[in-house]
């Protein structure tokens, strides 16, 4: 298949070919404790023996050890949680069980999983925002098996706690299902939720006398992960538990094929070599994933593409549709999208359709990422990297899960990290995926969840220590704001109404996408992302149909739209102001500081473009009336001396592009150090920063509070830079392109930008900075020194740090400044 699919081009796109080999498995026996019941059900889904791992797994949670299975996709990890669990149910006719699932789509499919075992007296049900009302009390009375989300956990099971009190008191096994995904601000909110899943679980405690024996009187957390970086200790942070795991994967598996794709050069509008040279444009990702999708289906082969964006996958589900209609009439109902915001109907439906084959194609974002069982898919598409390696091998996964040799293929988008990792297959292949970065500790995570936390019971002493780090803190601070009252017996929620928490950061309840000629609900856009998909003027794609937003009110979360086939498209623009508030730790290293810190982003989006379809023309660019937005959130930045940037050839005309193009290249390279990706992180680049006194590039964590990228961006700066400064430098293109040092989600526009000066840029701050940084605190300087502060830097720390050994020349103010005004980089969330 992969040999047809290069024919299409007179130039092979394909950079590099990876060969997984096949893999026998290892079975083990049955565990002695497992009921013949249980055994024959399986037997009769074909499951005649577990795999090893899958039975050291069961072993460790049924003897009531916290567990974390972190083996590859495919290798049956439901069963190292479902054989104890299922086992505990059938003994012990009062237990209970609750399993989390990160989607709606896998709860589904885990739903579909149990009950088909027909097992007497589990009773599994799925317990979502999609669940009637008129099931919900059956639900709390009698399922023993309640399949449910983090969300629903923390919005509607925990508030109520004591109408789920008997399920609690009886809660054996608590299952947390992709545990990996659990990263970021959500994975720190959610780390919190589970805490108070403890602790009410530990209030209504199971009486004693009542614990099933081999067991503890508290639920045994069971985890299932990607492969993943010290799973125990993500697994551990999350839980706040001690956790083992197991990761040895002894299950089969088929040969893989995994190509790197790089889309080539499109034929050039001029004949003119030179200038063509200049204007070369690469073909998108999305119009290469479309038509190798259309290809795989032309041949039969079952294939699913990943997008990254809820618009891309619409663009690439509906070209591909067009494309078969156009070559056998009929073929292309047998292509779709899929992604989060349908609605639940059509999520059953395009479930369905795929899993019995009715559909061939499926684009899809990451929402079909996770364990939906996808058996007897051929080929994955991947349009664009995945953001981690984790992520990358699991939608690589999808394929080939009959144990049957699969296709995967990444296809490169036109941005500084695709292209240098097709071109250096050795950050991809053989190398360890990344750890799951989450912080309890975010205080803009510990307060809320505290506050949710005393309105559920009030707030103890012993249940700081239950929330860790911090926790006293933040209570003071919630006690100071009139949050809580505190009384002897503990601190108390002082309203009548809950506290209003988005586990996922999202920035406000979703916006209803309503068509206004006919009142219908198309779906749902989340409140961060509806300033830049539902601004008035926006086009809207929903299953391949085309919308145009008529209005967007913010106040009653509802945007109206009418059905329009426009020949352009929609892209937002915003503008970003930032300003530091303090200084974490910072690295001295002569004429380059290197800092952490807290900042205040201000950003608004403020205008639109419109360009052509066909050819990407930018048609014109419409002025926007939106509220600006204000986040608090964690940096890292470096400045650069003048002197030195003189020294190295730099005009002061040209610092500001110099930057720009620095700061857009070492955004796109950051996922390739943190689990995080573009869309995660936002920038700001100028070559006179107010703070700072100096030419200087932020780069910022999107979500308040922080993510730990910008820590993770400090403490591995000099590797991090390095790989930024040869994307640049290895890109073919002479002035830039968006396969260096152009950004999608530039609000200036990707102007101005100068390519070669951004090499000079980061060569001198590679060249001075330690290798590794050694980090010093906000008040010392570098490892074996110390820095004293400069003139103008803030109280709180040397933000404004410049070292080059002499005294630093005064410096124009900033409205004096005009081509180097901050050069902002908005953020972007899906």
């Amino acid at each position: 298949m992969l040999r047809r699919l290069r024919l299409r081009h007179a130039t092979d796109p394909v950079t590099h070919v990876e060969r997984v080999p096949a893999r026998a498995g290892e079975p083990a026996p049955w565990p002695e404790w497992a009921p013949a019941e249980l055994r024959a059900a399986l037997a009769r889904r074909g499951v005649v023996a577990p795999w090893r791992h899958q039975a050291e797994a069961a072993e460790l949670a049924y003897a009531g050890e916290h567990v974390v299975v972190a083996t590859g996709t495919a290798s049956g990890k439901s069963l190292a949680y479902q054989l104890p669990a299922l086992a505990t149910l059938l003994a012990d006719p009062r237990a209970t069980v609750l399993y989390l699932a990160p989607t709606k789509a896998l709860a589904a499919d885990q739903l579909r999983a149990v009950a088909g075992l027909e097992l007497d007296g589990v009773r599994p049900a799925t317990y979502d925002g999609d669940t009637p009302r008129a099931e919900r009390e059956w639900i709390r009375r009698h399922s023993r098996f309640v399949l449910t989300n983090p969300d629903m956990l923390h919005h509607g099971i925990l508030p109520g706690h004591a109408h789920w009190s008997g399920f609690l008191r009886r809660l054996a096994y608590v299952v947390i299902d992709e545990c990996h995904t659990y990263r970021g601000v959500f994975g720190s909110h959610v780390a919190h939720v589970l805490r108070r899943l403890r602790r009410q679980c530990a209030r209504y405690g199971r009486p004693p006398g009542q614990a099933l024996a081999g067991s503890r009187s508290t639920p045994t957390f069971v985890l299932a992960s990607a492969t993943s970086g010290d799973p125990a200790t993500a697994a551990g942070r999350l839980t706040g538990l001690p956790v083992t795991a197991v990761t040895e994967d002894t299950s089969p598996r088929g040969g893989v094929t995994f190509a790197l794709w790089k889309p080539p050069l499109l034929p050039p509008p001029s004949a003119d070599e030179e200038l063509a040279d200049l204007v070369s444009v690469r073909r998108s990702a999305l119009r290469e994933t479309a038509d190798l999708l259309t290809d795989s289906v032309v041949e039969g082969v079952r294939t699913l593409a990943f997008v990254r964006s809820r618009r891309g996958a619409e663009v690439v589900a509906a070209n591909a549709r067009r494309a078969l209609d156009e070559a056998v009439p009929g073929l292309g109902d047998r292509v779709a999208a899929y992604r989060a915001g349908y609605l639940r109907e059509e999520r059953r439906e395009l479930e369905r359709a795929l899993l019995h084959g009715d559909l061939l194609g499926l684009a899809s974002t990451n929402a079909l990422e996770l364990g939906v069982d996808l058996v007897g898919l051929d080929a994955v598409l991947i349009c664009g990297w995945p953001g981690t390696r984790a992520s990358l091998w699991q939608q690589a996964g999808r394929a080939g899960r009959s144990g049957d040799e699969a296709l995967a293929v990444l296809v490169a988008r036109d941005d500084p990290l695709d292209t240098y990792l097709v071109h250096h297959p050795e950050a991809l292949f053989g190398r360890p995926v990344e750890a799951t970065v989450l912080d309890p500790a975010n205080p803009y995570v510990l307060a809320p969840q505290l506050a949710c936390a005393a309105h559920e019971a009030p707030l103890t002493p012993a249940d700081l220590e239950l929330f860790g780090e911090g926790a006293k803190e933040a209570v003071d601070s919630l006690v100071e704001a009139g949050a809580l009252r505190q009384r002897p017996t503990g601190w108390y929620w002082r309203h009548r109404e809950r506290p209003e928490v988005d586990l996922r950061g999202e920035d406000g309840a979703p916006v209803c996408v309503v068509e206004e000629s006919t009142g219908r609900l198309l779906g749902t856009v989340d409140g961060g992302s509806s300033h830049f998909l539902l601004h008035p003027g926006a086009v809207y794609l929903h299953q391949g149909v085309s919308y145009v937003v008529d209005s967007l009110d913010l106040a009653d979360g509802c945007a109206l739209v009418h059905a329009e086939e426009p020949d352009w498209s929609t892209h937002a623009r915003d503008v970003t102001s930032l300003s530091v508030v303090s200084v974490r730790s910072y690295v001295d290293a002569g004429p380059v500081g290197l800092f952490l810190g807290e900042v205040d982003v201000t950003s608004q989006v403020v205008s639109y473009q419109r360009r052509r379809i066909a050819t990407g023309e930018v048609i014109d660019t419409r002025p926007l009336d939106l509220p600006a937005r204000e986040l608090r959130t964690v940096a890292v930045w470096f400045t650069v001396s003048p002197g030195s940037l003189a020294a190295a050839g730099i005009e002061a005309a040209d610092i500001p592009g110099a930057l720009h193009a620095a700061e857009h290249a070492g955004i796109g390279l950051l996922p390739l150090m943190a689990t995080c990706d573009r869309w995660d992180i936002g920038g700001l680049s100028t070559a006179l920063h107010p703070d700072t006194e100096a030419p200087t590039v932020f780069v910022y964590d999107g979500h308040p509070g922080g993510a730990g990228f910008a820590e993770r961006a400090y403490r591995t700066a000099s590797a991090w830079l390095r790989a930024t400064r040869d994307a640049i430098a290895e890109c073919g293109c002479e002035t830039g392109c968006p396969s260096c040092v152009q950004s999608p989600k530039c609000g200036n526009g990707n102007n101005p930008l100068a390519k070669p000066d951004a090499v000079k840029v980061l060569d001198v701050v590679l060249a001075n900075l330690p290798d590794p940084a050694a980090p010093a605190s906000a008040t010392g300087g570098a490892a074996g020194g110390t820095a004293a502060a400069p003139h103008g830097a803030p109280p709180s720390g040397p933000a404004g740090l410049v070292a080059d050994g002499s005294a630093r020349a005064p410096l124009p103010r900033q409205d004096e400044r005009l081509s180097g005004r901050p050069a902002p980089d908005g953020v972007v969330a899906d």
